[in-house]
């Protein structure tokens, strides 16, 4: 027991606070379910036993903490139709008839999220934390321009609509499906590994200390619950009414709900769900079933950590078995090593796969996957392929343990690995596959916008022409292009006019083009707003004694220092300097 209890607590911390779980979540519930059985065997020790927080805790430190009006609880969760018909048969047995109506509704996978309004005006915005309080994040959930801060007060007809005086609504904050394709697309071609889930990379993402990082991401929201509501009179009846509520409030809410009446029709909606699961531009995990009777969910009550008015079902993800032909190392434009496995194509969620990002070494080590294994693929949040463990009993006798290299595969230089963090990175800024990378990111249509500067042309420029950075771009002349066989004529022309053209992008463009670390689209046109050039931002960001700086006032401390240590390098001031002397003269454009 407290063997399991010490698991439970740390992939507790890598969820719940890191966003960074390492095993899914059938394997923890499976813990969770081996530690209560346990505890049942055992009573006379359940106190030592049970972890101190039954629901889970998201508390950071980072945040100031507020507590909830209304405890806020985690759900009972079953993985079989026969749990599930169990906890509708005990709804009829405990309602004594069998007129028992459920409501059946997707089961979003996003991080939870209770929101206050009062007067009709958003106050604030708190995490579940331990169940009793939370981490308040109202400035981050403010930063998501899509998120609701007064609800409607007239329907649609300009009939008046009832506002609570108080409510706390409960939710989820998720990243839709779309949204975490187009990051990372991204990430990809800046040569960076994709998030391997968009519940982990929401959870991050809410996290953040600085709401402009927030606001960069598309993050949305959903409401299915309640807490405090006041006055009690004002409160929905039933879980359809609420719903009902939802939208003529203008909020997100549920659309497509389902109700039973019968355990069939309870299984035939969650079934249905899990068919529809590729259809839907948003994450989801399961179904959840909900006595639609407010009254009688009162009456059913709940344990310290969950309702038993109500029940989550997840579903299982599609699993393939396939070989592991090879593990790559791709260099992003930092310098860090990323690997990927290679393994013979699969059919998965409907496409063909045969690459998966392993993240870092730690990850290769923890699933000991090694060249010719038969390993187990799963989609995670329907999209990015994972390799999820290792079918043992197929393992060749002559396989060994990958080694990870300790000198960079495209440059020669020893690698070095940060204290008390997995990634492993090439020191050499002039690394052939970094200078890549860097000028894919800087030429690519979110930054400057060299059209014809594709990954050949500048696979050439690197290997045949020598260019060891951004600058380099601008130093071209025809006769270059010649001798590198890059075209000749037109083509050349119309590269080099591109090139031309890109010296008057917007400065946002060129900022976000640099590749300064923490700065992505959203922080760099903040950074356009407050100054005038790339002048300007280079010498605002020279280190000084004092922590006012011009321009550099509200914002962010991270981001600032990121500023600060990125211009303190004196290849950077060099490389911002020959672009200004290469005629680079960014305008202020559209913010």
């Amino acid at each position: 027991m407290e063997v399991l209890r010490a698991e439970l607590s740390h992939h507790d911390e890598l969820y719940y606070r890191k966003a960074a779980p390492e095993i899914t979540d059938a394997a923890y519930d499976r813990l969770k379910r081996e530690l209560a059985e346990l505890v049942r065997a055992y009573p006379a020790l359940a106190k030592a036993a049970l972890p101190d927080d039954a629901v889970g805790d998201d508390r950071t430190g980072k945040f100031p903490v507020y507590r909830h009006r209304e405890r806020m609880l985690s759900l009972e969760k079953s993985y079989s139709e026969t749990d599930l018909r169990a906890f509708y048969a005990r709804l009829v047995r405990q309602a004594g008839h069998e007129d028992v109506t459920c409501v059946v509704e997707p089961k979003f996978d996003g991080v939870a999220i209770s929101v206050t309004y009062e007067k009709g005006a958003l106050i604030r915005a708190v995490t579940r934390g331990n169940g009793s309080e939370g981490d308040d994040v109202t400035a981050n959930v403010l930063a998501i321009r899509s998120f609701p801060r007064e609800l409607r007060r007239a329907a649609s007809d300009g009939s008046p609509n009832p506002i609570p005086d108080l409510i706390e609504l409960r939710g989820e904050i998720y990243l839709p499906l779309a949204e975490f394709a187009r990051i990372n697309r991204e990430r990809e071609a800046e040569g960076e590994a994709p998030y391997a889930h968009p519940r982990n990379l929401a959870a991050g993402t809410i996290k953040q200390l600085d709401p402009q990082e927030v606001a960069g991401r598309g993050l949305s929201a959903v409401f299915y619950g309640w807490g405090a509501w006041e006055p009690a009179a004002m409160r929905a009846e039933s879980q359809q009414e609420f719903h009902r509520c939802v939208r003529r409030w203008g909020l997100p809410g549920v659309e497509k709900y389902r109700t039973a009446q019968s355990a069939d029709e309870m299984w035939t909606a969650v079934q249905a769900f899990d068919r529809d699961r590729p259809k839907l531009a948003f994450p989801v995990d399961g179904a959840v079933v909900k006595l639609d009777s407010v009254a009688g969910q009162r009456e059913l009550g709940a344990s310290d950590h969950a309702p038993h008015w109500a029940m989550a079902y997840k579903f299982s993800p599609e699993r393939v078995e396939t070989r592991l032909q090879a593990i790559i190392l791709q260099i992003g434009r930092t310098g860090v090593l990323t690997p990927v496995a290679e393994f013979a194509p699969v059919q998965l969620g409907g496409t063909n796969v045969s690459r998966a990002s392993l993240h870092n070494r730690e990850e290769i080590a923890r699933l000991d996957l090694r060249v010719g294994d038969y390993a187990y693929v799963e989609k995670a949040g329907e999209i990015i392929p994972a390799i999820v463990g290792v079918n043992a009993a197929r393992r060749p006798a002559d396989s060994r343990p990958f080694v990870f290299p300790t000198i960079c595969p495209a440059c020669q230089t020893a690698l070095i690995g940060d204290a008390g963090e997995a990634a492993v990175r090439c020191p050499n800024e002039e690394c052939p596959a970094q200078v890549r990378r860097r000028l894919q990111h800087f030429a690519s249509a979110a930054c400057v916008n060299i059209t014809g500067l594709g990954p050949a042309t500048i696979d050439a420029l690197v290997t045949r022409g020598g260019i060891k950075g951004i600058p380099g771009l601008y130093r071209l002349r025809r006769e270059d292009l010649a001798a590198m066989r890059l075209g000749t004529g037109k083509s050349a022309d119309r590269l080099l006019a591109a090139i031309e053209r890109s010296k008057q992008a917007e400065l946002w463009r060129f900022i976000y083009g640099l590749g300064i670390p923490r700065v992505g689209a959203v922080a760099a046109k903040d950074l356009a707003r407050r100054f005038d050039g790339l002048e300007a931002l280079t010498a605002a960001s020279v280190p000084r004694d004092s922590p006012n700086r011009p321009g550099m006032d509200g914002l962010n401390p991270g981001l600032v220092s990121s500023l600060t240590a990125f211009f303190a390098e004196p290849h950077n001031r060099t490389m911002v300097s020959e672009l200004i002397a290469s005629g680079v003269r960014p305008i202020k454009g559209k913010l």
